[in-house]
């Protein structure tokens, strides 16, 4: 799967004001990231606000970016949760994954499985799924950590586990990721500020949330780092760190959608629990985009 190393970013849902789901939005959006060299999309990520979608708002959201991206890039379509059963029966549903090139599936949540209960998790999922597998590991939102023993296990067991979106924020763990994965198995950072140090040790990438509101310099900066110019690489690095704190100040997907408000992408509606980011980040985000 050499298609999925580079950019590739965990698209947002943009709302109308009346929190309807902007079309119009996620077409400029999607238009946007394929237009400034991002790599490939991840469709309804936990940044595309999924918890919130009705179902069938999914299914337009899905047709919609299918349609908009008409094979251009691969399409990532994110099918995680803690409920196994259901995902496997999503996976067996051929009409649900239909156009897509793998799947993102993140370690069950709130549950706090065991490492056993993540390996047994993820092998119930790869019986299942027609489709290779982007493991996703986020500590921070699931309430458990997936150790490398437990990554690299599935990734020796099971063909169609072909890559781990990482984002504990430990290097260390990252780095024993790299050092003792299988020959193809690809590990791609989940976080931003860590993705060019995580490329410079030898990851393939990242899945990025910033990457769609600053699609031209965060993907060269990812390719530079890809092809081991590490000064230009960090040169646009040390530019966007800024930025890329500003986003998560308020939390996923609201900084984001801040950003992309201020560049005339979509407006920066978000849906219940989340707020849309306050006066004061607003105001950050523009003076950053104002000077950059």
């Amino acid at each position: 799967m050499q298609s999925l190393r580079g950019s590739g970013v965990a698209l947002i849902t943009p709302f109308n004001e009346d929190l309807s789901i902007d079309f119009d939005g996620l077409t400029q959006l999607v238009e946007d990231t394929i237009a400034n060299g991002i790599e490939y999309l991840v469709v309804l990520g936990t940044t595309g606000e999924g918890a919130t979608l009705s179902d069938k708002e999914k299914e337009a959201v899905k047709k919609h970016i299918v349609t908009v991206t008409n094979k251009r890039l691969p399409l990532v379509l994110g099918v995680g949760g803690n409920n196994t059963a259901a995902i496997v029966k999503t996976l067996k549903n051929k009409d649900a994954i239909a156009d897509f090139d793998a799947i993102l599936s993140v370690s069950p949540y709130y549950n706090r499985p065991t490492q056993e209960g993540i390996y047994a998790h993820f092998k119930a999922i790869s019986e299942a799924s027609p489709l290779p597998i982007i493991m996703y590991n986020v500590p921070p939102r699931t309430g458990s950590n997936m150790l490398p023993e437990t990554t690299l296990r599935l990734a020796r067991d099971f063909e169609n586990i072909i890559a781990i979106k990482e984002a504990s924020g430990n290097m260390v763990q990252a780095l024993r990721l790299l050092r003792d994965r299988p020959e193809g198995f690809l590990v791609i950072s989940g976080e931003d500020m860590l993705a060019l140090p995580m490329v410079t040790a030898g990851g393939d990438g990242v899945i990025s949330v910033i990457g769609q509101g600053l699609p031209n310099p965060f993907s060269d900066m990812i390719r530079y780092g890809l092809d081991n110019a590490f000064a230009k690489a960090y040169t646009l690095h040390n530019k966007l760190m800024p930025c890329i704190d500003l986003i998560f100040e308020e939390g996923n997907p609201a900084g984001i959608k801040a950003l992309l408000d201020r560049t005339g992408v979509c407006k920066p509606y978000v849906r219940l629990p989340l707020l849309k980011a306050s006066e004061s980040l607003t105001k950050k985000i523009d003076t950053y985009v104002t000077s950059f």
